[in-house]
């Protein structure tokens, strides 16, 4: 019987407060960790929080936390192949980066997922950590044995962007998790903790100009029959007027927040991916987004879509979208959509892709 594949991933993602790349992070780690074919350990890249990582990970899951500086290691890295990961970590079959940078390695396969390229448009707007980003991202599409994408949209930019061949990328689509189809809206002990109106429209995520909120805030702002707005992510809590903000929230009271709203409202300048609106729709939420690739890509037409930065026509959809609630029809066909997206599908195409680097 052949040994079980060694895969060392990057779990430096879910430490802290959970982003989108935490949430896939943690869900490919759960379903890896569950195959009988591969060994997977984790390992954290930073001085601070390191020895939190085996307290996030799937039981029996092997963690190595590395009391060195990022910045440190992405200095040297830049500048020669030292050191390898498995100087780091031990050896390993193949080494999945699975927030952008790929270390480089001795003999192992490597893997790298590009989430997108957003920032390569506007890289004033990287914090002075990740200044050099561009650099490492490009670095490491040259260094890994295979990419791997959420989209068919992003792909093409790594393509076009990275100048890497199509035969390298393989697109991984994110997944649903389960509980979200089963999702309730707000207890009233949730509302009164939340302060959460009795109707709302929703935005899920980080702020930031590619998300898009100044034109978000703008459309409603224009439309004083819409139900408030509010906005879930790491933003400060707060309340101004018709707008509020949750703050971060756990996954169980997000379910039930995205769960409660009158619709979701996801107006990103550009996306990788746009996890949220598939969680919307598993839960039968209406979703107004923007006219992106990847969205129109994930969506499946289950959405309403406006252009980019058009305040007239996203006040105009929300509108919509609160006074024409969904058929019956309408939902299931939602939610048969969304079903088709399940972490292990993602589970085993990034299989896929690692037998395919360590063949190489």
């Amino acid at each position: 019987m052949a040994r079980p594949l060694r895969v060392l991933i990057d779990g430096t993602p879910l430490l802290g407060q959970r982003t989108g790349i935490g949430r896939y992070t943690a869900a490919l780690a759960e379903e890896l960790a569950s195959m009988h074919d591969i060994d997977m350990r984790a390992v954290a890249f930073t001085l601070r929080g390191w020895r939190a990582l085996r307290t996030v990970l799937p039981h029996d899951v092997v963690a190595r936390g590395l009391p060195v500086s990022a910045r440190l290691l992405r200095q040297f890295w830049l500048r020669m192949p030292f050191p390898p990961v498995e100087l780091l970590a031990g050896p390993t079959d193949v080494m999945h980066a699975t927030n952008f940078i790929l270390p480089p390695t001795l003999r192992a396969g490597g893997v790298t997922t590009i989430h997108d390229l957003a920032f390569l448009d506007a890289p004033g707007d990287l914090p002075p950590s990740d200044r050099r980003l561009p650099e490492l991202v490009q670095q490491s599409a040259n260094r890994a044995d295979v990419i791997c994408t959420p989209t068919r949209a992003v792909a093409e930019v790594v393509m076009e962007r990275l100048a890497v061949p199509e035969s390298k990328i393989v697109v991984t689509p994110l997944g649903v998790d389960p509980a979200w189809f089963a999702a309730r809206s707000p207890s009233p002990a949730l509302r009164t903790r939340l302060g959460l109106p009795s109707e709302y429209l929703l935005f899920v995520g980080a702020g930031g100009p590619r998300k898009g909120l100044g034109t978000l805030l703008a459309a409603h702002a224009v439309r004083a029959s819409l139900p408030p707005l509010v906005l879930a992510g790491p933003h400060v809590a707060s309340s101004d007027g018709r707008v509020m903000r949750t703050g971060y929230l756990n996954d169980v009271d997000l379910r039930s927040v995205v769960a409660g709203a009158a619709a979701l409202v996801l107006p990103s300048r550009d996306e990788g991916f746009g996890l949220p609106v598939l969680e919307a729709l598993a839960c039968n939420v209406p979703v107004v987004c923007t006219d992106v690739a990847a969205l129109r890509e994930v969506a499946g037409g289950y959405a309403v879509h406006v252009p980019v930065d058009d305040v007239e026509a996203l006040a105009t959809a929300m509108v919509d979208a609160v006074e024409a609630p969904p058929t019956p029809a309408d939902q299931m066909a939602r939610r048969t959509h969304a079903s088709e997206f399940t972490w292990r599908k993602t589970a085993e195409k990034t299989v896929a892709a690692y037998r395919r680097a360590a063949g190489q």
